[in-house]
């Protein structure tokens, strides 16, 4: 008897509104309840706490909101879950502000990690007490630096980066309410930087009053796209493990 391989379902959700300000390990604690709630059948690790088998893409700061975050969970191998409605029935049982958008099966349970398969993000961010003009004259700096170094402390030592190659893109968008907004691209790879660490680069009292991540890029084949687009697909979790 051939055995049937486990499932893996890939999620895309927002984070907005009040519920960016709950850290990551506390979104992973409100997801589990979730999944719970949703009764899936989670596949758990093995050990004295088993816990459900799911991977997070990019850590999110808190305080940060996001159009486009990422979830992989496991189902145990076997698993019959029409997955048509069940977008909805996860965004009724988080809190608000986590909405699923989008919901599909990965390729392959053995896929790169989101954490290794995302190679850049794109930033929007609200600038308190800016003008457009200012606005403009930072994207200048920002594009004829050389150089955009950031100090980060690690286990007590202080290192420096510079981060101008991650700098991919950069533009000015149309101000609301009269607030300044820049939009901009950084490269996760080899190493990541903040949106809030790239201005403090230029100008430390550039400080965003609001942040968002629009979108996270993979690279598929020497093609670039997001980890999940595609609207939800009517089949269930069987068809596509007997696929």
């Amino acid at each position: 008897m051939t055995p049937v391989p486990p499932v893996r379902l890939r999620l895309r959700y927002t984070k907005a509104g009040k519920v960016r300000f709950t850290s990551h390990r506390d979104t992973a604690r409100i997801w589990e309840r979730a999944l719970r709630r949703c009764r899936l059948p989670l596949a758990y690790t093995e050990g004295f706490s088993p816990r459900p088998k799911m991977h997070f893409g990019l850590a999110l700061r808190t305080g940060f909101a996001s159009d486009c975050e990422y979830l992989d969970i496991n189902l145990e191998p076997g698993s019959e879950v029409d997955f048509a409605e069940l977008a909805q029935q996860l965004s009724d049982a988080l809190p608000v502000g986590i909405d699923v958008t989008t919901i599909a099966p990965t390729p392959s349970i053995s896929a790169v990690s989101l954490q290794e398969a995302v190679t850049s993000c794109r930033w929007e961010v609200e600038l308190a007490n800016v003008s457009t003009e200012k606005a403009n004259e930072t994207v200048e700096a920002l594009l004829a630096a050389d150089k955009l170094e950031v100090t980060r402390f690690r286990k007590g030592r202080e290192k420096t980066y510079d981060m101008r190659p991650t700098l991919l893109a950069l533009e000015v968008l149309e101000p609301v309410q009269d607030r300044a907004r820049l939009a901009f691209e950084l490269g996760t790879q080899p190493r990541g930087f903040r949106p809030d660490e790239l201005l403090a680069a230029i100008d430390p009292e550039l400080v965003p009053s609001y942040v968002c991540r629009t979108h996270q890029w993979i690279d598929n084949d020497g093609v670039r796209t997001e980890p999940l687009s595609a609207p939800p697909s009517p089949a269930t979790t069987d068809e596509v493990a007997a696929a």
